[in-house]
């Protein structure tokens, strides 16, 4: 019985090394392909994890020298950020918040260079929203009209209408073209809604070129052309 036994397994074992001579090197090569694309995943994810805590962190560093007024620090803190981590959303909000303060401070220069960074960088349309209208914004400041316009142009989120056009009106009217202004400012009143304080400030503008609410009302009311 036992010498029956053992050649039963015997002949199993013999069985399981055909299959290993056949197949095992195949497999072990399939399990390593798996187990190497699990430990290639696994590492994606700490790595993607250490570079949000590391633009978190330079995001953090900007927002402090912007603080503090270092603008020579925010400067390198935000180049660090695009040059490292250009992909996050951390890395854009600091380029818009550091546009901001760099502006404040009359660098137009470096505000505008930032801001366009965004814009062209970040992958949410939000943030390139945001940096075209404060870059806009950068260039009507220094006179810039036509590239102030050509930043307004083109598609924009449409919770962002009603800024854009308003926008729109101060570069027409900077530019002395009334009636466009006055369109423009007029779609900007009809877009904001009507608890949005700033609606206020596009009336004034309108009744600064001669154009009453009234007017607007009726457009509304009328359609705009």
């Amino acid at each position: 019985m036992a010498n029956n036994f053992d050649l039963q397994e015997q002949e199993q074992l013999e069985q399981i090394k055909h299959f290993w001579n056949t197949w095992g090197t195949p497999i072990t090569w399939a399990l390593i392909v798996i187990m190497g694309g699990l430990a290639a995943w696994n590492g994606y994810r700490l790595w993607q994890g250490r570079q949000a805590q590391q633009a978190t962190a330079l995001a953090e560093a900007v927002e402090m020298a912007v603080q503090a007024g270092d603008l020579a620090r925010v400067e390198q803190a935000v180049g660090d950020l695009k040059s490292s981590y250009g992909g996050t959303a951390q890395a854009w909000q600091a380029g818009l918040l550091a546009a901001k303060a760099l502006a404040d401070a009359g660098k137009w220069d470096a505000a505008k260079s930032t801001l366009a960074w965004v814009a062209e960088k970040a992958s949410d349309e939000g943030y390139q929203a945001l940096a075209r209208l404060r870059l806009a914004s950068v260039l009507i400041e220094q006179k810039a009209y036509d590239e102030a316009s050509a930043q307004l142009s083109g598609k924009f989120p449409a919770e962002f209408a009603a800024t854009v056009a308003d926008r729109k009106g101060d570069v027409f009217a900077l530019q002395g073209k009334k009636q466009e202004a006055i369109a423009e400012y007029r779609r900007a009143y009809q877009a904001f809604d009507e608890r949005v304080e700033y609606r206020r400030l596009v009336e004034a503008k309108l009744n600064a070129l001669g154009a009453q609410v009234e007017t607007v009302a009726s457009a509304t009311s009328g359609g705009v052309q």
